[in-house]
């Protein structure tokens, strides 16, 4: 059973792609469908984490208005923040998924109980995860995410 969702953000909760305007302003896309998929989560009492290596408002914005558990915006070491989440929640690494695109994600793709590769994830990361998705990063990953968790702690409603 999983009690515990983290994913990366920039190519797995996004395209991956940064809109700057010269200003310090930046835009990111984000999937109406992926919010709804971790709404569900949300919603069966899975723990939804962001954890991201560059840190972005708009990452908090999203974080913020999808009501996530937590999100750990602009990290050096994903693997050591996504263990303390962990431990702090008393859930066991094979209660844990996590889905990424790329090398700053392998540990956590190792570590966890599900690890999660995104459809546009670089080759190192697809070898080593449990599970790759049909959908790229910010194109509906992490709806298929959602849906393989809900599967997996077997719930087959909706």
């Amino acid at each position: 059973m999983i009690k515990l969702f983290a994913l990366d953000v920039d190519g797995t909760l996004t395209d991956g792609g940064v809109y700057m305007d010269g200003k310090g302003g930046e835009f990111k896309r984000f999937d109406i469908q992926d919010g709804y998929g971790i709404r569900k989560l949300i919603d069966r009492d899975i723990k939804v984490f962001f954890i991201s290596g560059r840190y972005s408002p708009a990452t908090q914005q999203r974080a913020e208005d999808l009501r996530v558990t937590g999100c750990v915006n602009g990290t050096k070491d994903k693997l050591s923040e996504l263990k303390t989440l962990a431990e702090n929640y008393h859930i066991e690494r094979e209660e844990v998924a996590f889905a990424g695109d790329d090398i700053p994600d392998i540990e956590c793709i190792e570590w966890a109980g599900l690890g999660i590769a995104v459809a546009n994830a670089v080759s190192q990361v697809v070898m080593i995860a449990d599970w790759k998705t049909e959908s790229t990063g910010g194109h509906g990953a992490i709806r298929e995410c959602a849906e393989k968790i809900i599967q997996i702690n077997g719930d087959r409603s909706e």
